[in-house]
């Protein structure tokens, strides 16, 4: 199942069926739709997890908010996932807990 209109970017198009890499694994998905919606539709519900106590976090707010959806794409850190249009090719890297997004380690 996917996401057919999105609270903050409206009506999600139906690209073209695209492959994206996730933590070095192909995932298919659909050019433009967020991120957050292809990483749902292939089974991953955790998009990363807390510094302090390595929980995983994933998809709460969907509009940009939150910030719990954080990932890094094509080695940008921070990239929100519910918001960040999906383009062939992307890799997607997973944070864990033991590094912050910037890459700096837990305290």
């Amino acid at each position: 199942m996917r996401l057919a209109s999105h609270p903050v970017l409206g009506p999600v198009p139906r690209g073209e069926p695209v492959t994206i890499y996730v933590e070095g694994r192909p995932v298919e998905a659909h050019a433009g739709e967020p991120l957050a919606v292809a990483l749902l539709a292939a089974g991953i519900h955790a998009f990363g997890h807390t510094r302090k106590l390595d929980r995983p976090r994933g998809l709460y707010c969907a509009e940009g908010t939150c910030g719990e959806c954080r990932v890094e794409v094509d080695g940008r850190p921070g990239v929100l996932a519910c918001v960040a249009p999906v383009v062939a090719g992307m890799r997607v890297r997973l944070p864990r807990g033991e590094l912050d997004l910037l890459g700096e380690e837990r305290r």
